[in-house]
């Protein structure tokens, strides 16, 4: 009999185990029961500088997690470099961070043409690019790049919207673009003549310029003497500053459309005049903190005091600082789901797993979905107009 007890003892303890076997942490390259490495990349430096803000909050926010006990007991160890919005220098920073610092993912890297650059470096090496900071609608492939996902609301669908206005409210118009010269720009343009269809005559002008431009004054006397009555401003925010700007200047008092990446009130209208950027209209997916019907909103508020401690030199109306407050706290959320299984594949399905989830700094009605062929999180927006001290919200949420 008591041989029996030794196979019946052996199989009860490898039942018991069982579950602990089930529970075993899993771990890739750039995390541990310790921490979560995590790569950026941003301009802090170069023509798109004005961006460096968002690198700046979201590791004052990460900051703000560790000190809270970080995430399922992590601490998030947030490397952020600089790549001077110069795509080679991302694709030399983009290998530092998975060769050397050896990261678990890179994050919110920005630019478009920066990140068209590390792209197929990052899906070869199997690394998430994950949240980055730009709207082409290049990001949502899950097929063709599984390991690259958006989040912002996309360019082409940004573009068609203002189309979509024009067309209703201005169908006579005679519209005049600007746009940067790259595959930002070409998306916005896109998708702005995709929503007028057929009366893509109604464009009289569109001219470029490139990033490393010392002003777009001659592209703005080109598109003044055009005679158009709509202008479309396609740029990043010292662009958008300099034309809305030189527009007054000019006295040119087309409807003026701003995209939604150079609509921040700190960043771009007032360097450029606050009395100059009057009748302008954007996009909005995220509360304004220049708009006083949200002065006593309690996600704002939270933010106001997050920035207060730990970002203190942030500039308050800038819609950058927000904007990073918001995307940090989306992948926090990712990170939650992931659990003790911190393996590169987990963190893209966990991202491809979001369900009606919302950060309480985006506007209301908005929210974040993703499934394994969707990786565009946000896809609705409302337009605002400016009116001279804080962006006004009008009509209904739009997109998906």
């Amino acid at each position: 009999m008591k041989r029996l007890l030794i196979p019946i003892a052996a199989a009860l303890a490898a039942v018991l185990a069982a579950p602990a076997a089930l529970a075993q942490k899993k771990y890739d390259t750039g995390a541990s029961d310790a921490e979560i490495k995590v790569g950026n990349i941003m301009p802090y430096s170069g023509p798109a500088s004005a961006y460096g803000t968002i690198g700046k909050v979201e590791a004052a926010y990460f900051k703000m997690l560790n000190e809270k006990g970080g995430i399922n007991g992590r601490k998030l160890n947030f490397i952020s470099v600089d790549d001077g919005y110069s795509p080679p220098r991302t694709v030399e920073m983009a290998r530092k961070l998975v060769e050397q610092d050896e990261v678990l993912f890179i994050f919110q890297s920005l630019g478009t043409g920066m990140n068209t650059a590390i792209q197929k470096y990052m899906n070869v090496k199997k690394v998430p690019q994950l949240f980055v900071a730009t709207g082409a609608t290049k990001w949502n492939d899950p097929k063709d790049f599984p390991w690259t996902m958006g989040w912002q609301p996309n360019y082409q669908t940004e573009g068609t919207i203002y189309a979509h206005y024009i067309l209703k409210n201005k169908p006579n118009a005679k519209i005049a673009i600007l746009y940067q010269n790259d595959d930002y720009g070409k998306d916005y343009l896109k998708g702005f003549k995709d929503g007028l269809g057929a009366k893509t005559s109604l464009i009289v002008k569109e001219v470029s310029y490139e990033a490393t431009d010392p002003t777009v004054d001659s592209q703005m006397v080109q598109l003044q003497a055009s005679g158009a009555d709509v202008f479309f401003n396609i740029t990043t925010p010292k662009f958008a500053a300099l034309a809305i700007r030189k527009a007054y200047d000019l006295s040119w008092k087309p409807l003026h459309f701003l995209n939604n990446v150079s609509a921040s009130v700190g960043s771009v209208l007032v360097p450029a005049g606050l009395e100059k950027a009057v009748g302008l209209i954007s996009t909005q997916y995220i509360k304004d903190p220049t708009d006083p019907q949200w002065n006593k909103d309690p996600a704002v508020m939270a933010w106001k005091e997050f920035m207060a401690k730990y970002y203190p030199d942030g500039d308050l109306k800038d819609a950058s600082n927000i904007y990073g407050y918001t995307v940090a706290a989306a992948l926090a959320q990712v990170l939650k789901q992931c659990g003790d299984n911190l393996t590169r594949e987990n963190v893209m399905k966990q991202a491809a797993s979001l369900k009606d989830f919302r950060v309480e700094t985006m506007l209301p009605g908005i929210k974040m979905n993703t499934s394994p062929t969707d990786f565009a999180p946000i896809e609705s927006v409302q337009l605002i107009k400016f009116d001279g001290k804080e962006w006004v919200r009008f009509g209904e949420v739009m997109g998906k």
